[in-house]
C-alpha cells in the first residue's frame, strides 16, 4: 500500500547518501581559510563582518519594494476579474504605499551611484 513512498524516502536517502560522500571526495579539506568559495577563491580584503555603506541599504529597500510588488501583482492580475472594482482600489493602495517608500529612498540617495 505504501510501497510508492517508501520506494521514493530510500532513493531520497540514496540521494543523499550519494551527494555527501561525492562532497567528501571532491572537497578541498587542506588549508579551507586560503581556499575559500568566495570571490572565486581570492584571500578576502576586509572581515566578513565589515561594514557596508549606508547606500546598499536604500538600494536594498528599493529592491525589496519592486520585488514586494511583482509578489503581489501576478496573483492579483489572475483573480482582478473576479473580485472586481475593490481589488483594483487595493492594489492602488498598495502601490501607493510602495512609492512612499521609493520615494523616500530616493530623497534619501538611493538612485545616486556616484
Amino acid at each position: 500500500m505504501y510501497s510508492g513512498i517508501v520506494a521514493m524516502a530510500l532513493v531520497a536517502m540514496f540521494a543523499v547518501v550519494l551527494l555527501h560522500v561525492l562532497h567528501r571526495v571532491t572537497s578541498v579539506a587542506a588549508r579551507p581559510v586560503t581556499v575559500l568559495p568566495a570571490r572565486s577563491g581570492w584571500l578576502p580584503e576586509e572581515h566578513a563582518l565589515s561594514r557596508f555603506h549606508a547606500r546598499w541599504y536604500l538600494a536594498s529597500i528599493v529592491f525589496l519594494a519592486f520585488d514586494v510588488e511583482m509578489l503581489f501583482m501576478y496573483p492579483w492580475a489572475v483573480v482582478v476579474m473576479e473580485k472586481g472594482i475593490s481589488a483594483v482600489v487595493e492594489m492602488f493602495l498598495f502601490l501607493g504605499a510602495l512609492l512612499v517608500a521609493v520615494a523616500w529612498a530616493w530623497r534619501e540617495g538611493a538612485f545616486r551611484w556616484a
